[in-house]
């Protein structure tokens, strides 16, 4: 029995999208609401590989087909036998070969109208490049600016709280941005899911209406910010935060309220600016953080070298900079950020009418 293919185009057209790759496959990027069903997993397959490349093909396959053979008997155990008659899954694997060909015509053979994903994961993938290529353009960035501790994240959240559209970057990429934006526990994403993650944001969008975002660099930890959307938030119109060092200073001891906890995590990544920073500044910080000295710290952080850098850098990437609303504000607490998001909402508002 011949498996049926179908264009990616038919995507939302099926009951449930399964993926046969390995879960480390899988778990570097997938189609979004795709299970993982592998019928080779890490091990099989580089088991098979190897067998592939140093015995023969013909061994290869004896081993391979019996070990997907088992996998598929499995899934189906476990999965798949309350699924009704017309039940209808789209199946892929990464370039819509023999794992996924197997699966459909065992699926199609039991009597369900199962379908091979034509060019299988990598159709996926291209489409992605493809559209976060182009996609940009569609849309009129509204880029939230301001220093180091201007509460910028927390603001695009109440904007998205009031009913704005958002493309919240740094919670995509699980980082807060600078060398001191690693999350404890939570580590970032694989820049292919990454991707997929941005494509479906921007997807969401009304491109008759703006999109809130901060200005970012182009990297965001180990994460690259595509070419097209980063050129695109730059010509953006920007948004200045222009916030106290006092509030800034307050803001930034809540919101990395566990490196007190963590004061080793601290250290090693400030040692990433050793080559930006003298000496003698990079041994004063350290003895702050030695001394629990944490207002003192976060004040010499950002006089010494966030800030610099930030008035350094927005005029040289942002074309809107030099012309910037200006927000400002003493208060960066909840509520404090709450009215800088309806003045910012207003703003708009005002302009439209």
């Amino acid at each position: 029995m011949v498996a049926d293919r179908s264009p990616l185009a038919d995507l939302g057209g099926f009951d449930e999208i399964i993926d046969v790759r390995s879960p480390a496959e899988f778990a570097e990027d997938h189609i979004p609401g795709a299970i993982n069903c592998p019928v080779l997993d890490d091990a099989q397959r580089a088991e098979v590989g190897t067998l592939y490349k140093q015995v023969s093909p013909f061994e290869a396959r004896k081993i391979g087909a019996a070990l997907v053979s088992e996998n598929i008997g499995r899934h189906l155990r476990e999965h798949f036998l309350g699924k009704a008659r017309d039940w209808k899954p789209l199946i892929y694997c990464w370039r819509g070969g023999n794992r996924s060909g197997s699966m459909t015509t065992i699926f199609r053979a039991i009597g369900w109208n199962a379908s091979q994903l034509e060019g299988g994961y990598k159709t996926w993938r291209r489409h992605v490049v493809g559209q976060l290529e182009h996609l940009p353009q569609s849309f009129a960035f509204q880029v939230i600016c301001g220093a180091t501790g201007s509460g910028k994240t927390r603001i695009l959240q109440a904007l998205a709280a009031r009913g704005e559209q958002v493309l919240d970057l740094e919670t995509l990429a699980s980082h807060k941005g600078s060398v001191l934006g690693v999350l404890p526990g939570q580590p970032q994403p694989g820049q292919k899911w990454f991707e997929t993650l941005l494509l479906l944001e921007l997807e969401r969008f009304d491109p008759a209406r703006p999109v809130f975002v901060e200005a970012e660099s182009r990297k965001i930890g180990r994460l690259h910010v595509p070419d097209a959307l980063i050129e695109r938030i730059r010509d953006g119109e920007c948004l200045s935060i222009d916030a106290t060092l006092a509030a800034r200073v307050a803001f930034l001891l809540n919101d990395y309220d566990y490196f007190p906890r963590m004061p080793a995590l601290l250290s090693e990544r400030l040692m990433v600016l050793k080559n930006l920073i003298s000496r003698k500044t990079m041994e004063r910080w350290h003895e702050m953080i030695a001394a629990g000295e944490w207002p003192s710290l976060v004040r010499a952080l950002l006089e010494e070298h966030y800030d610099p850098l930030y008035y350094r850098s927005q005029n040289h990437n942002f074309t809107g900079h030099s012309s910037a609303g200006i927000f400002p504000t003493a208060d960066l607490s909840t509520a404090g950020i709450a009215d800088i998001a309806a003045r910012i909402a207003h703003s708009r508002t005002a302009q439209i009418a």
